[in-house]
């Protein structure tokens, strides 16, 4: 991740696939021109890398020019577009190509075709690096695009936010959510991790996401989902992990502006691991850590049968289903602890001892991310 100014930027399209799109096009516009010799346009700034790397992959004859026009002013596209420089070269027959480093509103196309209404080419065809379909307003045709993007702010190749970012060879989209703190909390039955939840909660000021909650929710309150994740368990099938990402998902966006998220009781397997990492890549975001109380299972069982005395759960007061439980519980986390420990986020802490100092233990864990 980088910072330009005030604000942070992920990767997002490396070199390659730039080099990838810029050789797809190069050989889509040899085709189609043929043995005519095109002029391709360049719209300044931002075009300048895209021109460079293109016109040496188009290994035709042809000819290279630049206007400049005034379009963005930091992190928006204004509606007001300027010519600055412009033409110097008789077109009058010639095919042009304009070639373009993005197309988001489309502002900068209406003044294009503005600009050369009068120049009497033979063909004008726009060709774009990146094109974001949800911002575009107008209906000029597009004849060449490279790459799809969704509409956020993008840096590198060539494009800035207010003068930096232009000298990177990839590209950076904007990270919208600058600071947020996502935990994977487990912990077996009786490691006390319910209550370690509520403290974590209020010291760092996180949502706490309960799998079992959520469900509960949806249910009680009759939601599409909850409707939908009930059809499966009424008929004795596991509810597809789409169904609980679209639950959690909901939760996320409830919580908008929260300083970020305790999942607890989710994910379960690396399937649904790896979706909660899509999850939080849609958010601009990611989970910073597996955080797993560790105790030993003598001491949960006895944990456990001590709280049956007084829960009255059925399930607290019969020893071999406790430690079935508990067998359950690893050989679920086993899985998802590799899958952590492949990305160095995976933290054990000690769960046993007074609460004070197992919160303290999770404090440290927390406070070094």
């Amino acid at each position: 991740m980088i910072k330009l100014h005030d604000k942070y930027f992920k990767p997002f399209i490396s070199s390659q696939k730039i080099n990838e799109a810029l050789q797809r096009m190069a050989n889509d516009i040899a085709r189609d021109v043929g043995d005519e010799i095109p002029v391709f346009v360049g719209i300044l700034n931002g075009s300048f890398m895209v021109v460079s790397d293109f016109v040496k992959k188009y290994t035709n004859p042809c000819e290279v020019t630049f206007i400049k026009l005034a379009s963005y002013e930091g992190v928006k596209s204004t509606e007001d577009i300027q010519r600055l420089i412009g033409l110097t070269q008789d077109l009058t027959g010639r095919t042009v190509i304009i070639l373009e480093d993005i197309i988001d509103s489309g502002n900068t196309l209406a003044e294009v075709h503005r600009i050369f209404k009068n120049e009497k080419v033979k063909a004008l065809k726009i060709a774009t690096l990146f094109y974001k379909p949800e911002a575009y307003k107008k209906d000029f045709k597009l004849h060449y695009v490279g790459i799809e993007i969704p509409n956020k702010f993008i840096v590198g190749y060539g494009l800035d936010y207010d003068g930096l970012g232009r000298n990177l060879p990839e590209i950076y989209q904007i990270k919208e959510t600058q600071h947020m703190t996502n935990l994977v909390l487990f912990g077996p039955p009786g490691a006390g991790k319910g209550t370690q939840a509520e403290f974590l909660k209020e010291t760092y000021n996180l949502v706490h996401i309960s799998t079992g909650d959520v469900f509960r929710y949806n249910i009680k309150n009759e939601t599409a989902l909850g409707m939908l994740a009930k059809s499966y368990m009424d008929k004795g099938e596991l509810v597809p992990d789409q169904v609980t990402i679209d639950m959690l998902n909901a939760e996320v966006e409830k919580n908008a502006d929260a300083n970020g998220f305790i999942f607890d009781g989710f994910p379960r397997t690396n399937a649904q691991a790896e979706a909660l990492d899509k999850l939080m890549d849609s958010k601009d975001s990611q989970i910073n850590a597996m955080i797993a109380l560790e105790v030993e299972d003598e001491i949960l069982v006895e944990r456990l049968l001590g709280r049956g005395k007084t829960s009255g759960r059925a399930d607290d007061a019969d020893e071999s289903i406790i430690r079935n439980r508990i067998k359950e519980y690893y050989s679920k986390t086993a899985i998802l602890k590799d899958y952590y420990s492949g990305k160095d986020k995976y933290y054990g802490v000690d769960g046993v001892g007074s609460i004070e100092e197992i919160t303290q233990r999770l404090n440290a864990v927390i406070d070094n991310l």
